[in-house]
């Protein structure tokens, strides 16, 4: 069975978090994306996890539903991430950490536990004052099924490698235990290539996922496994064994569009490229404080492989655009405007969902069914011919598909039919 998997995103108890991220949201936008598997994220918030109680039911093993619809394809994995905050060696550590649980009943088990050491109710991702390796140990003990994955593990603030609060290895951070991290998130700011370089990435399975705060962005980021049966295990299995039998390959951001993905100054208006900022000493030319170091001047300094490195037996990637932005640039006008919108419906309800008009559906069917320019627009994804301007230091980064001045003629009879 193959099926498309978003395992982190947030939901409505979280902060700077849309209030449609409940469980009905997700399942709609998870069909219109082409998802199979969505995690319900923020499980240790009291309510959202009262909600998931109240509106779930079990599916296949370690997998749930909605109750309200039986006839639906959609399964929720009981994920989290959690902020840990605290002092090592001599350094604040801020680590974000994706936590899988194979039950409602294991859940509640780790949230009482969780709950005398921190607030959990402040914000549906908590932040708690617990070493990495703690955190880890704890949820092993309750469950040896539950998994913790370092989350967005390159960007500067909170991810385990990150410049600002994270270590040199997993090692330094999870030290005796590191042998239970088998995999690592990429996040939005970094794509697997980038990650193999490292030490960490060649030894361990790169998963990606949307980190999600809005229902539409779900997907932007996933995992494409095609397995004999559908099960918490089996999943949890094939990450941890990278059999790319089963383990077809992640689905990517352009890494540039990240937050954080070249140095700079976000209040100076200072971007630069790793080789720019050991030019300036890390220091930013306007305001003469240290610059924040982004993920390519990370890798750059954790690399012991050259560019274009792949470590044997690694899961295959692609990079994708969201099909609004496609179409958007294509017709030249906003993502969020009524062409857009028309016209991402009527693709939709051609290919049954976006990832089928992104990856799937041929030339030919695209050809018939929207625009030249949105079909273009497509192809030139799937290969790789975009243009793009980094981001940095929180600001996200620009992709575009057509060079400035590229003919593109404005389509005014409205949807193909």
């Amino acid at each position: 069975m193959k099926f498309i998997a978003d395992f982190h995103i947030h939901s409505k108890y979280s902060r700077a978090t849309s209030k449609d991220m409940d469980l009905e949201n997700l399942e709609k936008w998870a069909k219109i994306k082409g998802l199979t598997i969505i995690g319900t994220g923020d499980f240790t918030h009291p309510e959202w996890f009262q909600e998931l109680k109240e509106k779930l039911e079990k599916a296949e093993p370690g997998l749930y539903k909605l109750k309200k619809n039986n006839n639906s394809k959609i399964r929720f994995v009981l994920t989290t991430e959690i902020s840990c905050v605290y002092s090592k060696n001599n350094k604040t550590r801020k680590v974000h950490l994706l936590l899988f649980a194979p039950s409602l009943e294991i859940v509640e088990k780790i949230n009482t536990h969780l709950g005398w050491i921190g607030n959990l109710k402040a914000d549906g991702r908590p932040t708690l004052g617990i070493e990495a390796k703690e955190l880890l140990k704890i949820v092993l003990e309750i469950s040896p099924e539950c998994a913790i994955v370092p989350a967005h593990c390159l960007t500067p603030w909170f991810g385990i490698f990150g410049s600002k609060s994270g270590f040199d290895s997993i090692e330094e951070c999870f030290e005796e235990y590191s042998k239970y991290i088998f995999a690592l998130e990429s996040g939005l700011s970094a794509d697997p290539s980038m990650i193999w370089r490292i030490p960490a990435g060649q030894q361990l399975t790169i998963i990606s996922n949307s980190d999600s705060h809005s229902p539409s962005k779900i997907g932007r980021e996933a995992n494409v496994f095609d397995l004999p049966f559908l099960s918490y295990s089996s999943i949890i299995t094939t990450i941890k064994t990278r059999d790319p039998q089963n383990f077809l390959y992640t689905i990517e951001f352009f890494p540039e569009e990240g937050k954080y993905h070249y140095d700079g100054h976000r209040s100076c208006g200072i971007r630069l490229s790793p080789q720019e900022t050991k030019k300036y000493n890390g220091i930013c030319p306007v305001c003469q404080r240290p610059l924040t170091v982004g993920v390519m001047s990370r890798v750059e300094e954790l690399a012991n492989q050259p560019e274009r490195f792949k470590p044997e037996g690694a899961i295959p990637f692609k990079k994708l655009v969201p099909l609004e932005e496609i179409i958007a640039e294509a017709l030249e006008t906003s993502s969020n405007s009524q062409q857009v919108k028309k016209e991402y419906e009527n693709l939709i309800k051609k290919f049954e969902n976006e990832f089928n008009v992104l990856i799937e559906a041929s030339p030919n069917d695209l050809e018939v069914s929207t625009f030249p320019e949105v079909v273009e627009g497509i192809l030139r994804v799937r290969e790789g011919r975009v243009f793009v301007e980094p981001g940095y230091d929180g600001v996200y980064g620009k992709v575009k598909i057509f060079s400035k001045g590229e003919q593109k003629t404005s389509p005014k009879q409205g949807t193909l039919l």
